[in-house]
């Protein structure tokens, strides 16, 4: 799989409305199954030595509409891999004393530390999103707060913190048979709330404001991937894959053990 297909290389020229949802005709689901597995045990080992090493960082971020699939990205994908070593952080509507701070106040306590794995469930870029389309603040500020974002994630990246920035990509049919799903299934009633009907109702707001959001933050440095997300089985293999290439790529070592341990004997 190649994914540097999905990577937004030129921002300034980025439409969502070109970007497709669903799997390429042909897309076989058991292989794709067959294929996850194998990226998910070569995902543990090098999760393993990340944290043993304790030298890189890795920041996942995830946005979507909602019923995008970000809950179920972090378990499929995440799951099977020491949580000693991942951190996943959700990051909701504010609190009071959230709001009574810089809307990056409470975001920059969460990035990983040395030997570990961030996941952001939606994250700083909320504040660029649902604050836009709802006008909570003025596009004057929407337009700092892209400049806020960009020099923060180079300073990160700058310190030590690999970072992927992940939209997850579906279609409005789609969102309505997830929505229906969780209305018509019992156990899934629990995620249905009447503000997703709001949400909604601001399809096409959010997809602007998506757009915008990457061409405006999507950098050299701190990129974003647009993932087809229609189909559970296919955002999953590409998500893997995008991981394990992301972390080959740092070319982890394994610390070197202490002298004479050849010379010891345990009795």
């Amino acid at each position: 799989m190649d994914i540097s297909e999905f990577r937004v290389t030129d921002a300034s020229l980025f439409s969502l409305s070109d970007t497709v949802a669903e799997p390429p005709s042909g897309f076989d689901r058991d292989e794709s199954k067959s294929r996850l597995k194998s990226l998910t045990k070569r995902l543990q080992s090098l999760q393993k030595l990340m944290w043993g090493q304790r030298k890189e960082r890795l920041l996942v971020v995830l946005q979507s509409i909602d019923t995008g699939g970000k809950d179920g990205t972090i378990r499929s994908v995440f799951g099977k891999i020491n949580p000693q070593g991942v951190k996943v952080h959700s990051f909701k509507k504010p609190t009071e004393r959230e709001l009574a701070h810089d809307y990056l106040w409470r975001v920059h306590p969460c990035v990983p530390a040395n030997g570990e794995i961030g996941i952001f469930n939606r994250s700083h870029y909320e504040d660029v999103l649902v604050v836009k389309v709802h006008g909570f603040v003025s596009e004057e500020r929407i337009q700092k707060r892209y400049d806020h974002i960009r020099h923060f994630e180079q300073m990160l990246v700058d310190e030590g913190t690999t970072i992927i920035k992940i939209l997850l990509h579906i279609t409005k049919d789609e969102q309505k048979k997830r929505l229906e799903s969780r209305l018509h299934v019992p156990e899934k009633n629990w995620k249905f709330q009447l503000g997703d009907l709001e949400e909604r109702a601001h399809w096409e707001e959010y997809q602007d404001a998506f757009e915008t959001m990457i061409r405006e933050t999507s950098t050299e440095a701190s990129p974003w991937y647009v993932i087809p997300a229609n189909d559970k089985k296919y955002r999953n293999e590409i998500i893997s894959t995008l991981i394990v290439e992301t972390l080959e790529g740092l070319d982890m070592q394994w610390p070197a053990p202490e002298e004479g341990l050849e010379d010891i004997r345990v009795e």
